[in-house]
């Protein structure tokens, strides 16, 4: 049974061995330690930590209610953790928080994380034309997505 909590600072080695296997940097992105420090200090911010990996969210001070979810990496791909662990991190967003739209930005091509983000409710806005630079140098469009409180609460009835 995938868990989730509040990360504390005992957390954040795990979060940055996770941020930090190999391919993650191309769709994950990472922070240093003194920024993950800062970061869970930070009332605007959240890392969330499950068994098998963990979100961040951040912008939870957004006056309209617009929170972003910043981070969200797994130990390991394709078994199946980010199917278990994400649901729990829109949950927690959604009970947690005065959350109205939670959304998150995807570095175009990453299908399966795509996949994932439509079967947790997630609906495309839009695309941010060339608007990250990838570590090797290329630029990649990023494809903006989001989920509302009201299709929160309509998946919870039903």
């Amino acid at each position: 049974m995938t868990t989730l909590r509040c990360a504390t600072a005992d957390d954040i080695p795990f979060i940055m061995r996770t941020e930090r296997l190999p391919g993650y940097d191309l769709v994950v992105g990472r922070f240093e330690e003194a920024e993950h420090h800062a970061r869970i200090a930070d009332p605007a911010w959240a890392h969330l930590v499950g068994d098998d990996g963990f979100a961040i969210l951040n912008d939870l001070d957004n006056r309209d209610g617009n929170v972003c979810l910043k981070r969200f990496a797994v130990t390991e791909r394709s078994r199946g953790l980010g199917s278990r662990l994400m649901p729990l991190v829109v949950d927690w967003s959604f009970t947690h928080t005065p959350v109205h739209r939670l959304w998150l930005n995807l570095v175009e091509g990453n299908e399966a994380a795509w996949r994932l983000y439509e079967r947790s409710g997630f609906l495309k806005e839009g695309v941010r034309r060339e608007a990250a630079v990838l570590p090797d140098g290329r630029r990649s469009n990023m494809i903006m997505m989001s989920i509302l409180r009201p299709e929160w609460d309509a998946r919870q009835r039903g």
